[in-house]
């Protein structure tokens, strides 16, 4: 599971990119972000009533955390995206905007979540940075001066945004279930969505094949995949390990793109895929073995001692 998780993660999340790319030729952002969670809210309220029994409810406190949480991770961050992918900016340099969120994450892990972000674990996210820079100014410099320069701090916007609900929901108490999460969040945003596609008049899909293959497209794999895995993958291992992945998306997504759009691929493009292969490496192989200096031996569990037994 360590490994497989990582890796539908990857694909999954880099999916979100291809199919905002898919659906920004034939409606506008807010169209495609409606009918995306629209038909999703109603389908997990559905099931929630359903299993209702079955599991704890969330307590009010809880609710309001996760619709903060959705507001950001959800409507806040996928906005930013499609929207500047409908400006122009394509689907890998998007991508590769938010893949400094590592380093912001790290950098703040310590004073906000009180997690030790060791040496090796900086020498990692230093490289995947350098790596994500590289791409970014080889696609940019292929792509030319046909987007407006403030295009692109539209996802820069959106990975401050997935940030602060990442550092939001590692300081909650008590867990909420994923899928209980999972349904808040995207309850929130088809109601933001429906709200803001009304205001602006962008509510009516449009009847090309195209934009619901791209809906489709949007709710099975990044939404039940990509989104999923990253509240399980975070809680499984931590805000270092979970960033850490996250600079093998624009790599990934670039690749993806050069291969579905004609987006540009060159060497440059390969360089920085390899650093940010490396910097996931040394990341999560730090993560794994390092502790933290003063910290006291770990206890094992009682489950533990029967096994040692």
């Amino acid at each position: 599971m360590n490994v497989l998780l990582p890796i539908a993660f990857v694909l999954c999340w880099s999916s979100g990119f291809i199919g905002a790319k898919l659906g920004a030729d034939s409606a506008p952002a807010l169209t495609l972000l409606l009918w995306r969670f629209l038909p999703l809210a109603v389908l997990l309220l559905a099931a929630a009533a359903v299993s209702r029994a079955a599991g704890r409810r969330p307590a009010r406190l809880d609710i309001g955390r996760q619709v903060m949480i959705g507001l950001l991770s959800q409507s806040g961050y996928l906005l930013s995206v499609y929207y500047a992918i409908q400006l122009g900016v394509s689907s890998g340099t998007t991508a590769l905007i938010d893949g400094v969120q590592p380093l912001v994450a790290s950098a703040l892990a310590g004073p906000l979540l009180r997690q030790y972000v060791s040496r090796r674990q900086w020498l990692g996210l230093g490289l995947g940075l350098a790596g994500v820079a590289t791409v970014t100014l080889a696609d940019a410099a292929e792509t030319g001066t046909d987007v407006a320069w403030w295009a692109y701090l539209v996802p820069f916007l959106g990975m401050l945004s997935l940030v602060a609900a990442t550092f939001l929901q590692g300081r909650a108490r008590i867990p909420v279930a994923p899928r209980a999460a999972l349904t808040i969040h995207c309850v929130t945003s088809a109601v933001l969505f429906s709200i803001l596609a009304l205001s602006f008049g962008a509510a009516t899909p449009p009847t090309d094949c195209s934009f619901w293959l791209a809906t489709a497209w949007l709710v099975i794999l990044p939404t039940f995949g990509g989104y999923g895995l990253y509240w399980l993958i975070l809680r499984r291992s931590g805000v270092t390990e979970v960033n850490s992945l996250m600079f093998l998306m624009a790599p990934v997504t670039a690749v993806w793109g050069a291969l579905m759009f004609g987006e540009p691929f060159n060497a440059a493009t390969a360089l920085g895929l390899a650093a940010g292969i490396a910097a996931v490496a040394i990341v999560r192989r730090e993560a794994a073995h390092f502790t933290p200096p003063d910290s006291p031996a770990p206890v094992p569990s009682p489950s533990t001692r029967q096994r040692v037994r």
